[in-house]
């Protein structure tokens, strides 16, 4: 069994609210990141999978294929767009890393499957000093 590991960039922006609650409730909660003029990161993706190395290619999957899954299920959606609004799995989402690290499993678990490996982890950095891991 390998793991292997696969790392896109999405620059977004987003704001962390609860609609329910009215601005100061959601800037006691979330601080700055609750701005109603929003605010950006420039996103890291690591995808994990995980399988056995075929002996007729030496490979666990074709990493073109899989980056080719990512950029298509994932990328092309999230970057450079507004998260809350214009992403389509998104919607109705609180949008913290944790949930967008779940979310994206949601997009690229059956296509991984369909390559041959498992999808292991979601990995996103949202800053230097703070990142989210997902294992499903």
């Amino acid at each position: 069994m390998v793991y292997l590991t696969r790392r896109e960039r999405f620059s977004a922006a987003h704001r962390l609210f609860k609609p329910e609650w009215n601005d100061e409730q959601n800037f006691a909660f979330y601080g700055a990141c609750s701005n109603p003029n929003w605010h950006g990161h420039n996103y890291i993706l690591y995808v994990t999978v995980k399988g056995n190395v075929n002996p007729e290619t030496g490979f666990a999957v074709n990493i073109k294929d899989l980056s080719t899954i990512i950029k298509e299920k994932v990328i092309i959606k999230l970057d450079h767009k507004n998260l809350n609004i214009e992403v389509d799995f998104l919607k109705n989402e609180i949008i913290s890393t944790e949930n967008v690290a779940m979310k994206i499993w949601e997009q690229l678990i059956d296509p991984i499957k369909a390559l041959g490996v498992e999808l292991y982890k979601i990995k996103i950095d949202e800053t230097e000093n703070n990142s989210v891991e997902y294992f499903g």
